[in-house]
């Protein structure tokens, strides 16, 4: 897998990438989902920049992932691209932006739900993804 600043925004699209195609296609519906969300331009990258992101995602999982003819995403994997999101706020509107995309073909695929069940195991354990109520007021 490639390797991308931490918190940048190829490292963030990818993780958006990822979420389009971890369930074997990327549908027309999950890509208009991310549109109306407008989270390319919260992250800064543009249409044709995001295109590329998912092609460079697909090339580094045929030539990584593939277990049995078909591309299988271990947790390590998975671990290792949420990783390069450390940002609370990021990772917040990230998953967000994950679920919306999960949930636009009307379909929670099994890579979906392993991908945003890591997500929020991952960056839970991670301090200040959530914020814990003020239990004194």
């Amino acid at each position: 897998m490639r390797h991308y600043m931490p918190n940048s925004a190829s490292a963030a699209g990818r993780i958006l990438a990822l979420a389009m195609v971890v369930d074997g296609q990327m549908a027309p519906s999950e890509l208009r989902a991310l549109e109306r969300s407008r989270l390319l331009e919260h992250i800064d990258i543009d249409l044709d920049t995001f295109h590329d992101l998912v092609q460079e995602l697909c090339y580094d999982l045929l030539s990584s992932s593939v277990k049995q003819d078909y591309v299988e995403l271990d947790p390590a994997n998975i671990d290792m691209l949420l990783a390069d999101i450390t940002d609370s706020e990021l990772r917040r509107e990230l998953l967000r932006g994950m679920w919306n995309i999960a949930d636009a073909d009307g379909v929670l695929a099994d890579g979906e739900a392993k991908l945003l069940a890591r997500a929020c195991a991952v960056w839970a354990a991670e301090s200040r993804f959530i914020t814990e109520p003020d239990l004194a007021e």
